[in-house]
């Protein structure tokens, strides 16, 4: 079986190419033309260069193919603004639907994300049943996921499409050459001191997540979806497991909840006089200060998916960024 792998050259489709080439897929990977290719180096796949979101460049790319794992998407956390996010991540997942089914794709993943559902806390966690909330709503991002799931969803009932959607949380690993999740590292090695705010989320090791999605491919259920989450931490507890895998930060200060509110206030004023997004706005703010917790346990129970503790996440992540270069000294 030939896989089309969207995105491929990001933190997980970097991954999830490894995972499938172990398995004996074929892969071929779809990325831009001007896609940095760092994360895929040493790898065999099949590399097409286009835009997923162009008609022409799709129908080439899927030729001789028999499945799709659509990762590719505008995964940035900023601006709030809906229409930032409309044309990759729900045109771009409608148009990559229509031309699978003209091409007769066998098989269709869907990389959405855990914040298509509700979070939940410590005790209760969120998982596929959790309603979408209003404040999920007002971040861009997270109801353009929403919405295209949604459409994935819709479709698969339409047209009887054999389309599976997975969900991962935050993920970590090697091979994050833009880097995304592994900002978060790459802004706490190396300091004396980390603010951290109220609230927390879910951690995943991304290899983990690439495995889910083979398991996925092999025996997941047609219009299901599937949290890929592991360890829910808040922010303290995180950080704290970073300073125990590399001693980095070396002291955490809890940020007040009046200090990033404000700070949240001022960058959504910023945005609107400016027109230009801001890293924290008064979403992102209120974010940051909830508790954003899933439960993997369906993913566990169907498609037998791994639970590497995220120390070792931390730990890849960051031998990968000292051997590219990328860690202050």
């Amino acid at each position: 079986m030939k896989i089309l792998i969207t995105g491929a050259n990001s933190l997980l489709g970097s991954n999830l190419t490894r995972k499938l080439l172990q398995a004996n897929y074929d892969v071929k990977g779809l990325v831009r033309g001007s896609s940095n290719l760092l994360s895929l180096k040493g790898t065999d796949l099949e590399l097409f260069k286009g835009s997923f979101l162009n008609t022409g460049d799709l129908r080439k790319a899927l030729a001789g193919c028999q499945a799709v794992v659509h990762v590719a998407a505008n995964t940035s956390q900023w601006p709030s603004d809906y229409e930032h996010y409309r044309k990759a991540n729900i045109d771009g997942t409608r148009l990559v639907l229509e031309e699978c089914k003209k091409a007769g794709i066998g098989r269709f993943i869907f990389v959405s994300s855990a914040n298509a559902f509700g979070p939940g806390c410590k005790e209760k966690p969120g998982d596929e049943s959790s309603p979408f909330t209003d404040l999920q709503h007002q971040s861009g991002y997270m109801r353009s996921k929403h919405e295209a799931q949604q459409l994935v969803l819709d479709f698969h009932r339409k047209h009887q499409f054999p389309a599976t959607v997975v969900n991962p949380t935050f993920m970590l690993g090697k091979y994050d050459a833009k880097p995304s999740s592994g900002l978060m590292l790459l802004m706490a090695h190396g300091k004396k001191m980390m603010p951290y705010p109220f609230g927390g989320k879910n951690f995943v090791h991304v290899e983990d997540v690439a495995n889910g999605i083979v398991s996925a491919i092999e025996k997941g259920k047609n219009g299901h979806c599937y949290l890929l989450a592991n360890e829910n931490l808040s922010y303290q507890e995180f950080f704290s497991k970073m300073r125990a895998v590399c001693g980095w930060p070396k002291q955490l200060v809890k940020l007040p909840k009046p200090l990033l509110t404000l700070a949240g206030q001022a960058g959504t004023l910023y945005e609107k006089l400016s027109r230009e997004p801001a890293k924290l706005n008064k979403i992102n703010a209120r974010l940051l200060q909830a508790d954003n917790y899933y439960s993997p346990a369906k993913a566990i129970r169907e498609l037998q998916l791994p639970q590497t503790p995220i120390e070792m996440a931390i730990s890849d992540a960051l031998a990968w960024f000292e051997e590219n270069g990328s860690l202050r000294k």
